[in-house]
């Protein structure tokens, strides 16, 4: 079995009673491997999958060479022409026109033009259109003045977007909506994707009940597995929601080892602790490998993280990567974002990038105590000159949940960090594609 105290030879500057937030992210990377299993599905159904595989081309894009604007397609070796009397005007014959879908099949000799309209092929004797608001017609010509326009001015090149045999998306992708038409665009049927992540999420604790149920004295309504579950979603799992485990052992215990067989993430909330009644950590420590338990962190001290083993490790079996959320709202959301989230995109076969951080001024005092890094709720608005500002919701408990409602953004203070004065810069992370 590894111990805390095992992975701490691995880190350097371990506390297993408190271990700071950057150290700890160092060990869910390292732990948090992908998942090699990958499947074919058609276009419509790749949203946000993984791509397992580069993309490549079958074709140029654009496929031919066509006109970026209504206008006309001429051969700019006319330009050179000397006109009479030294003008700068220069006349045109009209060959015929050329329409998208529809190309002009005649030959455009040196003096003549051929109308074109928006993605119309161009024809092979001409490389460059003049857009018609440029142009005077009159008949069967066109004048417009030489020298507002140049050479391949308003073409685009067959290719220029994409060449045949390039990589069109890149594996570890997280397919958009753009990039499913994108794929349409190449004519790509169906793409390699990574299977999607299994994810067993349960709650504990005897005071909890679900939603719909009576509310006894003393009870409160669990809302994480909710929490979780609309999370979970976003990221494109497949979420197993197993209930709520009650504070005993072989409950506890018969839900790790349930989850483990079957998910390849187990998340559970609440019972990370040191209380009498917290016996997940102890569990953890006899089913699996510890990362560690404690981070020196506010909201979310009480997070355990590792590996949890289905039955014996000898068995051929994959583990199943374990966080053990706190029980307090918003420190679920809060440990979720800062760590499973990242883990199971890397797991996934995503490539992981840091969500977005932007700098803000402070517009009022917040107290921070230096040893930790701190998450608070705040609400950040547009100063006139365009920077931003933050103010904290109010109350920091990590029980109010309303706070997480009201706020956009997390105000991230630095693990050295003290008091930030009003008027100070702070780090924020934006709510938006994140939650």
């Amino acid at each position: 079995m590894t111990t805390s105290e095992d992975i701490s030879r691995c880190v350097p500057e371990h506390d297993a009673q408190a271990l700071p937030v950057a150290q700890a992210r160092a060990i869910v990377r390292r732990w948090a491997q992908p998942v090699a299993t990958a499947e074919r599905v058609a276009l419509r159904a790749s949203l946000d999958r993984v791509l397992a595989e580069d993309v490549i081309s079958p074709i140029d894009v654009p496929s031919h060479n066509n006109a970026a604007m209504d206008g006309y397609a001429f051969d700019s070796a006319v330009l050179a022409d000397p006109a009479p009397g030294g003008s700068a005007e220069l006349e045109l014959e009209v060959a015929g026109q050329a329409l998208a879908g529809h190309a002009f099949t005649g030959h455009v000799a040196r003096g003549q033009c051929v109308r074109i309209m928006t993605g119309a092929t161009i024809p092979a004797e001409c490389d460059t259109v003049i857009a018609q608001e440029q142009t005077v017609r009159t008949g069967e010509r066109i004048a417009f003045d030489a020298r507002r326009i140049s050479q391949g001015s308003n073409c685009r090149r067959a290719g220029e977007d994409l060449a045949r045999g390039r990589a069109a998306l890149t594996a570890g992708r997280i397919v958009r909506a753009a990039d499913v038409g994108l794929l349409a665009s190449l004519g790509v049927a169906e793409v390699a994707v990574h299977r999607r992540l299994r994810v067993a999420f349960f709650s504990t604790g005897d005071e909890l009940r679900s939603v719909g149920e009576p509310l006894d004295t003393g009870c409160v309504y669990d809302s994480n597995r909710y929490t979780l579950g609309a999370m979970l979603a976003r990221l494109n799992v497949e979420a197993l929601d197993l209930g709520i485990v009650r504070d005993e052992p072989a409950a506890l215990e018969a839900a790790l080892r349930s989850a483990a067989s079957c998910a390849d993430v187990v998340l559970s909330s609440g019972g990370v602790s040191v209380g009498d009644a917290d016996f997940t950590r102890r569990l953890f420590e006899t089913l699996g490998d510890v990362g560690f338990w404690q981070l020196a962190m506010r909201p979310g001290r009480p997070l355990a993280f590792g590996r949890l083993w289905p039955t014996h490790r000898d068995d051929g079996l994959r583990p199943a990567l374990f966080f053990g959320l706190p029980g307090n709202p918003v420190a679920v959301m809060v440990t979720f974002y800062q760590f499973v989230r990242e883990a199971l995109l890397a797991m996934s076969g995503a490539k992981v990038e840091a969500p977005l951080q932007l700098r803000a001024t402070s517009s009022t005092p917040i107290k921070k105590r230096p040893g930790r890094t701190e998450y608070q709720r705040g609400v950040a608005t547009r100063a006139a000159d365009g920077t931003w500002l933050v103010a904290p919701t109010g109350s920091q408990g990590s029980g109010v949940l309303s706070s997480m409602s009201r706020a956009n953004c997390l105000i991230v203070l630095a693990h050295e960090q003290g008091d930030v004065a009003a008027g100070a810069p702070v780090e924020i992370v934006p709510f938006d594609g994140l939650i």
